[in-house]
């Protein structure tokens, strides 16, 4: 009996502990909401208000009035998009070859990597500005999808991933069927990474999608900007700042994010499921 009290009450305390860390996770984008959706004056107003209001409809409107919000966020949507079709492709690609694959000088160009991996991406943006110069791509979208069509991250985590769910059983069987590199990649490794792309697939969208830096160094040009760098300037051009407005620009900005994690994140883990089910 005194057994089964202290289960219960470990397993209480452990509730508990865990429905804390939702509500303090959860709170800053309650809290977004309700900034979005009461005026100014509500928001900074002692006590403020902590239930949502009826101004979202209007701090949107004022919000489209001050950017070009829906251009803005088309040329994310396209800057995020390729740049993760792109690094799913290329990167899952690169992972293959060194998992599954032992070729000359494939520690070394491993090494490479996660040396790359290790560097600031900071360091970057002087000699890719320059690139992008030559080129001719500044203050187009070129300048933002190109660079980071790949990356050492996704190489890294793919080939972790890659090394132990995709069966060597398998790839052997692909060959005596006369399978070549590509077909083995395309039949057999990526049918059995479907729960490590799913993750890359949200890592790198969210990436994308709320990059600011290297946006607002590209973009030169006033009238192409991605979603971040135009509400950006929502901050310097009203000299008495309308955080309503700027917390209904952010609201709009992130239901993206939200509508892509439950859709990938769904399919992470009912591979990851089935997997465990198979294994």
């Amino acid at each position: 009996m005194k057994r089964h009290t202290a289960a219960r009450a470990r397993g209480f305390l452990v509730h508990a502990v865990l429905m804390t860390g939702v509500a303090v996770s959860l709170f800053p984008f309650y809290w977004m909401i309700v900034m979005a959706t009461n005026s100014s004056r509500d928001i900074t107003s002692y006590p403020p208000k902590l239930t949502p209001g009826p101004h979202l409809l209007d701090n949107i409107q004022r919000l489209l009035e001050s950017i070009d919000f829906w251009g803005s966020m088309l040329n994310t949507v396209i800057v995020a998009v390729s740049t993760t079709a792109l690094v799913l492709f290329l990167d899952s690609l690169a992972a293959f070859a060194f998992a599954k694959y032992e070729f000359p000088g494939r520690r070394v160009l491993f090494g490479a990597l996660m040396a790359i991996f290790l560097l600031p991406l900071q360091l970057a943006i002087i000699p890719q500005y320059v690139i992008m110069a030559e080129l001719g791509w500044l203050g187009s979208l070129h300048a933002l999808i190109v660079p980071a069509a790949a990356n050492a991250f996704g190489i890294f985590w793919m080939r972790q991933y890659m090394t132990s769910a995709v069966p060597t059983e398998l790839l052997d069987a692909a060959r005596m069927d006369g399978c070549g590199f590509f077909r083995q990649y395309l039949y057999v490794g990526l049918p059995c990474s479907r729960p490590g792309l799913a993750f890359l697939a949200i890592y790198t969208f969210v990436a994308a999608w709320n990059d600011y830096v290297w946006p607002l160094v590209a973009l030169v040009n006033p009238d192409r900007l991605t979603l971040q760098v135009a509400l950006a300037q929502l901050n310097v051009n009203f000299g008495r700042q309308d955080y309503a407005m700027v917390m209904a620009g952010v609201l709009l900005a992130t239901l993206p994010l939200v509508l892509v994690f439950a859709l990938f994140a769904r399919q992470f883990v009912a591979d990851a499921a089935k997997g465990a089910l198979r294994d």
